[in-house]
Order: C-alpha cells, then structure tokens, then sequence
C-alpha cells in the first residue's frame, strides 16, 4: 500500500468492509506518555454506520531498530504505512477491533517494514 491517506479496508470477518481515511500521526511523548508514534484513522463503514477512530501506537525503539536493520530512514510517511497495514490486518481478522489504541509488536512491525519494502523497491523500478 503506497496511499495512506485513503484506502479501503476488508471484509472484516462479518463481511463489512470499511474505507480508511489518516487523521493524523503525532509522537505520543506529548499525548500520552509514551516513547511511541501513534497513528489516527477513521474507520466508515461502506453502507452506513458511526465513523470510528483507531490510533496505531509504533513503538520508537523499536521502529528505530527496524529502520537500521533495513537501512531505510525512518520517516513520517513509512510509520504511516506500517500503521496503516496494522490497521489492515486488525480489520481482516477482527483482533483487537474493540480497542481504539492498539500497539504494534516488534515482529509484526519488522514483517510489515519487510513487506513495505518490497512494494516500495517495486514502485521504484516500475517508475
């Protein structure tokens, strides 16, 4: 996923699919006490339905880790979408969809980095 901004996610395990807009990312030294990027989408259910608000809290220490191991500087738009293919995964297998803050694993955030980097080297030598 390359637009972050605006994405369609689902079905969720009901069948629902939602579309996907970024609110915002702000490190949350500032909102909340932790060492960690968090990331805001509004959820909005195709067909109706309240928008809902998820934040995706990224660890820093361990983003700053990932972003070593893959040499790939660490940036407002890759924590976007590493966020954002959390946010896909929350929806496709209804874990955690109760939380409206929910904080990325290590190894869940190194297999999103790795799988963003591959869809990124493949843009690269396609433009």
């Amino acid at each position: 996923m390359l637009n972050f901004r605006q994405f369609d996610a689902g079905p969720d395990p009901f069948g629902r699919k939602f579309q996907v807009f970024f609110k915002w990312m702000q490190t949350a030294i500032s909102l909340r006490h932790s060492d960690t990027v968090d990331v805001r989408f509004i959820l909005v259910e195709e067909g109706g339905g309240s928008p809902v608000e998820k934040t995706i809290a990224l660890p820093h220490a361990d983003l700053q880790k990932v972003s070593a191991e893959l040499k790939r500087p660490m940036d407002d738009a890759w924590c976007s979408r590493l966020a954002a293919a959390h946010l896909l995964h929350l929806v496709e297998t209804g874990e955690d969809m109760e939380k409206a803050l929910v904080t990325v694993t290590p190894g869940d955030l190194k297999a999103y980095a790795q799988s963003l980097q591959g869809t990124e080297n493949t843009a690269v030598h396609a433009g």
